[in-house]
């Protein structure tokens, strides 16, 4: 018995002299996107003290084109292309996206193995110094895109957020924004808009919440697929950082992202195309709304399905449909041209 204990102990050393001792993470360079890779990394160092956590900063070509368009770049997978190229290479273990980034379809070979607890989901509505007090003094409580003056100029460089924004104020000057969010912030506050749109997600992140004058409310602006969330990509055969990784993944958020996704894959929609969808789940049920707009705003189709949480992907086809039958079609096809 004391040799067969022996042969057990010297299988266990081996075993422990094999468990991996370092973890590359992936990140772009923005300050956002090292926030949520460092976010990531100290919640793998909780997870696993003994071993070494390291980030790589991947420059993507949504990183290095920023003046160039997205939709001129290629939209879908501009920021996420290069992080998934170098995880398939073995340059590093995990890749970590903003969920809405991430195309519905991953490469052959890698996996999302973690979709992290949702921050604020919705749209922000950031305000120049001056605009606020204008629409304050008008005796709103919380000012709105609603109450913005006529004319007003807003920058956004999404077409979901800029379609939104036509069809609630078509008198609205909406211009073109790019750049991360210090540089958007600081476009705003020189004067160039009155107001911009950005992620409240990212904003709290970076800890400009003080910067958001009002959270847009779904029911007026529907925010992107997966917007919120964080995508913890790893390469499908690798065991022992899937073992760790999963263990950051939120249930909840994970099926109310799995069914936007669904909806977004069904529709065929990339990141270029006004498709808007939010999901929120309660008490294992799930109230999934969708929308689909024509880029000059003219045109929204929206509605809203609700159903058993764990059936994720069939209430997101079904949405899917509906919107379709709808009419939704055409405004796909006609962007798509």
């Amino acid at each position: 018995m004391a040799h067969s204990s022996g042969d057990c102990a010297d299988v266990h050393v081996n075993m422990a002299h094999h468990m991996k001792e370092r973890f590359v993470i992936g990140s772009r360079g923005s300050k956002l996107a090292l926030w949520q890779a460092g976010w990531v990394k100290a919640r793998l160092a909780e997870l696993r003290p003994d071993a070494e956590v390291h980030i790589e900063i991947i420059k993507t070509s949504g990183d290095v084109m920023r003046d160039v368009p997205l939709a001129i770049i290629g939209g879908q997978g501009v920021f996420t292309k290069e992080l998934e190229e170098a995880l398939l290479a073995g340059r590093i273990d995990i890749a970590v996206h903003s969920l809405k980034d991430l195309p519905t379809i991953i490469p052959e070979g890698l996996a999302i193995t973690a979709i992290t607890e949702r921050e604020d989901a919705r749209d922000a509505l950031v305000l120049r110094a001056g605009v606020t007090t204008a629409i304050a003094a008008d005796g709103g409580d919380q000012p709105s895109v609603r109450d913005l003056p006529t004319g007003a100029v807003v920058g956004t460089s999404s077409p979901r957020r800029l379609a939104q924004l036509k069809y609630l104020r078509p008198d609205l000057t909406i211009k073109d924004l790019r750049g991360n969010v210090d540089t958007r912030l600081r476009k705003l506050d020189g004067g160039d808009y009155q107001a911009i749109i950005l992620a409240s997600a990212g904003l709290r992140r970076l800890g400009l919440g003080h910067r958001i004058s009002a959270a847009i409310p779904t029911t007026e602006m529907l925010p992107a697929v997966g917007q919120g969330a964080l995508g913890i990509e790893i390469r499908a055969a690798d065991a022992e950082t899937k073992a760790l990784v999963v263990q950051l993944d939120h249930e909840p958020t994970r099926a109310a992202c799995t069914a936007e996704r669904a909806l977004l894959r069904t529709l065929g929609g990339g990141c270029q195309v006004p498709i808007a969808a939010h999901a929120v789940v309660a008490d294992a049920r799930m109230h999934l709304s969708g929308l689909v707009a024509g880029l000059s705003g003219d045109t929204v189709i929206r509605d809203a399905v609700e159903g058993e949480a764990n059936d994720a992907v069939g209430l997101g086809r079904t949405l899917a449909g509906r919107l379709r039958e709808r009419g939704a079609v055409s405004l796909l096809s006609g962007l798509v041209n």
